[in-house]
């Protein structure tokens, strides 16, 4: 069973999944076993141990040991869990606006973007969104809303970034997901090819000459629909919407223009779920 290791101070080696690890440690795509996540708060864990994922250990303040369910604790086998009084934990960054628990886990292998689109109707598809809250928010959405599964491009913050997975109440392992390539030559080529390859129409939202209201028929009757979300300030690439079958946008009042992404993204969700 999992054991207590009390600390006076983060110097320790054994927390450097939590301070000393860099962002390319932390997001390994091509080795996944050698890749760490950080998990925050009970949800999340348990989300992500539904979902399959291997804890390497747990950091908590002192009080929050004796607040946990023993079914919780029970679900992480032989490892250390690291405990600290509350002054000490908030020398790491945000560590006041947590639930009080860590978790450093073994990313998870994740699907490719092929044998996502075997089984998808309705695909979302995020390109260069770079605030971490707006990524876990559209993972969330996504989730609650009907979509099938999520491809993000490089450019994208990672959705097993910390606070993204903390916004996303963990949805970030119950919706699947996959990268669309490597770097950034596979897309919008040869990413948009292979969703039209797999029978999926495309529309990218955007302010356009050409855009067309979300609840056309001709959206909400698709049998397979990839819709894809740009960039906070300035939106899609004007590659990726002339590549796109169709350009949609969400009708407005008042003289606005647009949503934040995120909200954005659950209008569209909810009109285009899957019927």
């Amino acid at each position: 069973m999992a054991y207590i290791v009390p600390l006076a101070d983060l110097s320790a080696p054994q927390l450097s999944p939590y301070v000393g690890l860099t962002h390319a440690q932390l997001r390994s795509r091509r080795d996944p076993a050698q890749g760490t996540l950080i998990a925050e708060s009970p949800n999340v864990i348990s989300s992500a141990l539904d979902a399959g994922c291997q804890p390497l250990s747990l950091l908590m303040e002192q009080r929050q040991l004796h607040t946990l369910p023993p079914s919780f604790l029970d679900r992480f086998g032989d490892i250390p869990i690291y405990t600290a009084p509350r002054e000490v934990l908030t020398q790491l960054t945000g560590y006041a606006l947590t639930r009080g628990i860590l978790c450093a886990m073994r990313r998870p292998a994740l699907p490719s973007l092929e044998q996502l689109c075997q089984t998808a109707r309705r695909l979302v598809v995020l390109e260069h969104i770079t605030d971490s809250t707006n990524v876990g928010a559209i993972f969330r959405s996504a989730a609650a809303l009907g979509m099938d599964a999520v491809l993000v491009t490089p450019s994208c913050c990672d959705p097993f970034y910390r606070r993204s997975l903390r916004v996303s109440m963990g949805t970030v392992f119950q919706i699947p997901w996959a990268w669309t390539g490597e770097d950034s030559s596979q897309w919008p080529q040869p990413g948009l090819s292979q969703l039209k390859k797999h029978g999926f129409q495309t529309v990218a939202m955007a302010l356009s000459h050409r855009s067309i209201s979300i609840d056309d028929p001709v959206l909400t009757q698709a049998d397979k629909l990839a819709i894809i979300l740009g960039s906070e300030g300035s939106g899609l690439t004007e590659q990726t919407i002339a590549a796109c079958d169709y350009v949609a946008r969400i009708p407005m009042c008042h003289g606005v223009d647009s949503l934040n992404v995120a909200a954005a993204g659950a209008v569209i969700f909810w009109q285009l779920r899957p019927r």
